[in-house]
């Protein structure tokens, strides 16, 4: 659909805007990997998803304090029935009750892990579902300029990893309060019970601490590395998939194998260094835990044999010390997932936030069916960047009912026209006009109610042939779909499909011929029985017999319609009531076949040599051609 100028790339990184920038820049996305622990703005962003299901939030919360508590508890309890139920003169009855009250702590502590298990868990998938069910329809409505600019493979493949984080996240933010709690929890408690003990056993923290700084900055670049060396691999491998015929047609499935191989060996040390990384820390840990066991078992039991302390005490120690590394382990690897989040929810809320150039004005009217389906262009000047125009002051008109081809040769700006006439972007001077009314002042909607395209690659979904015909009017009954496909010549082969009309066609209808998938589009868009029928060199592949079937099909369906085609062939366009010629973005004549001929410029040097097609001419002749067109 959409040309650029001459020497002009679709960089992403020639946009102005620097929230594009951020989108589209496909290396600065897979080297942002970890963002800030903390972004305020992201955090923002995220909680007006989340803000919906603020009471599951709240029932997480409470769940993970009850278990917190709980989990503080009973090592309480132990050393209570330690101390004074198994004490000579205790009471016969009070281990009864410790057992009873530890029960109930038990079953507190199970009901309220799997509350915030089961809430939290349904909380995140129902806030992602809606990230991504946001995402979707803001990707729908985008402007096409965002899109032109946009790796759209590597983009959506980039999110769906972006969501993925945000997930991790979010089934984990909830219980990262949890361990915060206990961490403080234990150390509060222990310091209670004895604190020159528990300053003992908090000796090792330094260590650890010391340890895990160096751990983070060798372990990030190691998880670095292999992302990014998977993703490279999978790029390749994708590749290779969609360009399979021309690998098999060049001979280079072995050396690409070889090649690739290469890439999945360098994955795999990549990640073979991460996950050793990964692991180190897990006896380094068990180590600290063991040394700390130590300390309590051999200065609690001197404090005890000196009658300075219970023999219950020692033990809840012992517990807590149990419990004391596993917050520490679980908020390290929390504080990786908050800095992937980050940066994910920075590239999510960046998608999110992208502006749509294209939109409705606020005193926007729905044309109507009065409004015929003229198209008139008023001095329109337009570019995808601004600095290179595609049109330049074009102007004329197109009456309700006339059928006119645009000519010209490639990068001419045949194409930019009629995208801008459907709005998918907004002229940079003069206007637009259709019905006679500004494509800016009327509804996108019924801008789009008004008009059907036919594009040179048909795009078909997946789903049944009735349902594709239908794709742009769900309103049509099936009457009016055969109707359609009769006009258009398709009901013959669909009638021979396994299904007829209920056959469901596979991803973009590669189960049809290429002739046979653009006559279902040229149903489609018929069967929407729109005022304005554009025609995107709608005939260009398709082979002579099916083209000669399509020509009389259109002479008939153009009847009370404006048609305006795009065409290279000549055979396609001689018919057009009337023919505009496009050369270097400039409107350089236009009249029916006959008058170019006899006005002998482009036109008639183009038909005269007998090209097949605009794309033929000789670079020589267009000077020439221009001064005699002008």
């Amino acid at each position: 659909m959409s040309q650029t100028p001459p020497g002009e790339a679709l960089d992403p990184r020639d946009d102005e805007s620097p929230r594009m920038r951020a989108v589209v820049g496909s290396d600065r996305i897979e080297e942002e990997i970890f963002g800030r622990v903390f972004d305020g703005k992201v955090t923002q962003r995220i909680w007006q998803f989340v803000r919906p299901y603020k009471r599951s939030l709240l029932i997480s919360i409470a769940a993970v304090l009850a278990f917190t508590g709980s989990q503080l508890t009973i090592p309480l309890l132990i050393r209570y029935a330690i101390d004074n139920g198994m004490a000579p003169d205790a009471p016969p009855n009070v281990l009864l009750s410790i057992m009873a009250i530890f029960a109930v702590i038990v079953a507190i502590n199970y009901v309220a892990s799997r509350v915030q298990e089961l809430v939290t868990g349904r909380m995140a998938e129902d806030v992602l579902f809606d990230i991504r069910r946001a995402m979707f329809s803001h990707l729908q409505r985008v402007s096409l300029s965002f899109m032109d600019k946009t790796e759209v493979g590597r983009l959506m493949s980039r999110l769906q990893g972006d969501v993925n984080s945000m997930q991790e996240f979010l089934d984990t933010s909830v219980l990262a309060i949890g361990d915060l709690l206990l961490l403080f929890g234990i150390v509060a408690v222990m310091l209670w019970l004895d604190w020159q003990l528990a300053l003992m056993v908090l000796t090792v923290l330094p260590i650890l601490f010391g340890i895990r700084i160096l751990w983070l900055t060798r372990a990030r670049a190691a998880f670095m590395a292999a992302h990014e060396a998977n993703s490279i691999t999978n790029g390749a491998l994708a590749e290779a998939i969609h360009g399979v015929r021309a690998v098999q047609a060049m001979d280079r499935a072995r050396l690409n194998a070889e090649l690739y191989g290469q890439l999945v060996d360098n994955t795999y040390k990549a990640h073979l260094r991460a996950s050793k990384l990964s692991q180190i820390m897990i006896p380094i840990v068990d180590t600290l835990t063991g040394s700390a066991m130590a300390v309590v078992a051999l200065a609690g039991g001197l404090m005890v044999v000196s009658e300075r302390i219970e023999v219950g005490v020692m033990v809840a120690f012992l517990f807590y010390i149990q419990r004391f590394f596993d917050p520490i382990r679980s908020l390290t690897m929390q504080y990786s997932v908050m800095q992937r989040a980050m940066a994910s929810g920075h590239r999510l809320t960046e998608v999110l936030d992208v502006d749509v150039d294209v939109k409705d004005a606020r005193n926007a009217t729905p044309l109507g069916k009065d409004d015929d389906g003229s198209v008139e262009f008023r001095n329109v000047t337009f570019g995808y960047n601004p600095e290179y125009p595609v049109l330049k002051d074009v102007s004329f008109r197109v009456n309700s009912g006339e059928t006119v081809a645009l000519v010209g040769p490639t990068g001419s700006g045949k194409s930019s026209s009629m995208a801008l006439i459907h709005r998918f972007y907004d002229v940079q001077d003069g206007a637009v006009l259709v019905g006679g009314r500004d494509v800016r002042d009327v509804t996108q909607k019924s801008l789009g109610r008004h008009m059907a395209m036919v594009l040179q690659e048909p795009y078909l979904f997946t789903g049944t042939v009735r349902d594709n015909i239908r794709y742009a009017s769900d309103w049509a009954d099936d009457e009016a779909v055969v109707e359609a496909a009769i006009a258009v010549g398709a009901n013959e082969f669909i009638e021979a499909l396994p299904q007829g009309y209920d056959t469901m066609l596979a991803e973009r209808g590669s189960n049809l011929s290429l002739g046979q998938r653009q006559l279902l589009s040229f149903a489609r868009a018929l069967v929407t029985d729109a005022k304005i029928l554009i025609l995107d060199e709608a005939t260009a592949n398709i082979d002579s017999y099916t083209e000669m079937q399509i020509q009389k099909a259109l002479q008939r369906l153009l009847e009370g319609r404006t048609g305006l085609v795009i065409a290279h062939r000549l055979a396609t366009i001689r018919n057009a009531n009337r023919i505009i010629v496009l050369q270097h973005g400039q409107l350089v004549e236009h009249g029916t076949h006959d008058t170019l001929i006899e006005h002998g410029g482009l036109y008639a040097q183009l038909y005269r040599l007998n090209y097949a097609s605009f794309d033929d001419l000789p670079n020589r002749l267009s000077d020439e051609d221009r001064k005699r067109a002008t």
